[in-house]
């Protein structure tokens, strides 16, 4: 009788040892799904706030909803522009740029500065013309000529600038605005390039 209790014994002892192991194969299965599930979310964090440092501190995303910049960008093109541009120099003329709308700040613009501090613009008969020039302001990135309105006169005051689209004949830009000038504080990127659509990819000027 002995015997036999002792010769069952290995047995009980192997069940159990199997039961045991089973028990923590299924234990590990659960943690490692965790950990899985954790690094995830971890990751998902680190994307978001890469994300969010790119476009608030180094670019901008915008898309362009109208032809005001036709044919340099289309009609709901996105193009990116750089926050940083600016904290290391001053904007140009002819350089175009994502800007907050003078006239409600909560929208922002996508146009080319024509006019720099102090500078003093008179459009005459479709001709853009600066500082009293008697030649008027070289632009071939215009789509058309403008048609010629009434002749105006602008004086850009310190730290703004004047504003216009490159589709002059179809544009709400500097010229018809109740607030003229864009101060510098309201520019918030330079524009450099088009991702969208992606066959027109590249560098804009």
């Amino acid at each position: 009788m002995s015997s036999e209790r002792r010769l069952g014994s290995p047995v009980r002892h192997e069940q159990e040892h199997g039961k045991s192991r089973k028990q923590k194969d299924t234990s590990n299965g659960g943690s490692s799904l965790k950990a899985e599930i954790l690094s995830w979310i971890q990751i998902l964090l680190v994307a978001a706030c890469i994300a969010f440092v790119l476009n608030t501190f180094i670019i901008a995303n915008s898309r362009v909803p109208s032809g005001s910049m036709e044919n340099t960008i289309m009609t709901n093109d996105r193009v990116i522009g750089s926050r940083l541009s600016y904290h290391f120099s001053d904007p140009e003329r002819s350089d175009i740029v994502i800007f907050k709308y003078p006239d409600d700040p909560s929208i922002y613009y996508v146009k080319r500065i024509i006019g720099l501090p102090g500078d003093t613009i008179d459009i005459v008969d479709g001709a853009v013309y600066l500082n009293g020039s008697d030649t008027p302001l070289d632009e071939p990135y215009l789509r058309e000529p403008m048609l010629p309105e009434e002749p105006m006169h602008f004086e850009v005051p310190d730290n703004c600038y004047f504003m216009m689209g490159d589709n002059r004949n179809n544009s709400n830009d500097a010229r018809y605005w109740q607030n003229t000038y864009v101060e510098r504080d309201a520019i918030i990127a330079k524009v450099l390039f088009r991702y969208w659509p992606i066959n027109k990819f590249g560098m804009i000027e």
